[in-house]
């Protein structure tokens, strides 16, 4: 699999949001993370936001649901335009029925899981999805550190997948940078979502570049 970076505007600056998306024109998604301060106790923003977004951005949209009841809130993000749309396991109550639903909207459907998560148990669902999202920190905050924690897992998870056929994507949220980003795809990660990593420097696009060579070095 090609490495991806998505940039998660969770890092940016909201009130120049079209400017923030314009500074990353070298990066494959849009990471856009959906909080509801239920799930997570962090509120951020939601569907208008991401309709707004899609009318500026030249990048195809990455929504990140973290939510209660994403069952059904999600299906909305695809028919608007997103081109990615997960949620998140411990939050469906019928992730089949909602991961159907997104493909059939048109997004690639994603499946979502917290650190303590487990991959094993959602083995038959890799034959439902288009992605499956390793949280790499305590969902909720952007500029988290890294849990190493999670790179066992994330071996586990390309096991799965490779026995599967190997086109799902796998990607990682969470203390992604230039010091991380290696050992993530190293371990299988093929998509990586960089927040402060990306918003923080002050080049994006050079930053993009950076994270993207790193990852392919190592994978």
């Amino acid at each position: 699999m090609a490495v991806q970076i998505s940039p998660s505007i969770l890092s940016a600056d909201f009130a120049r949001l079209a400017d923030e998306v314009a500074a990353v024109p070298n990066a494959d998604w849009l990471h856009v993370d959906v909080m509801d301060n239920h799930f997570v106790p962090n509120l951020t923003l939601g569907l208008p936001i991401v309709e707004a977004l899609l009318k500026a951005a030249a990048l195809p949209i990455d929504c990140h649901l973290m939510i209660t009841d994403p069952d059904r809130w999600a299906p909305a993000y695809a028919e608007v335009g997103a081109g990615s749309v997960t949620i998140h396991a411990e939050a469906s109550s019928a992730p089949v029925r909602t991961l159907r639903e997104i493909r059939s909207l048109g997004a690639r459907a994603g499946l979502a899981l917290n650190p303590a998560t487990a991959v094993e148990p959602y083995d038959d669902l890799i034959g439902e999805i288009d992605m499956l999202l390793l949280m790499t920190v305590e969902p909720g905050f952007g500029g988290q550190k890294f849990l190493d924690m999670v790179l066992p897992k994330i071996r586990r998870a390309r096991g799965l997948i490779e026995r599967h056929g190997g086109e799902v994507w796998l990607q990682v949220d969470g203390g992604v940078s230039a010091d991380t980003i290696e050992r993530c795809a190293e371990a299988g990660a093929d998509v990586f979502v960089a927040g402060s990593a990306v918003y923080g420097a002050d080049d994006r696009e050079a930053a993009v570049a950076s994270l993207r060579s790193l990852a392919e070095g190592a994978a």
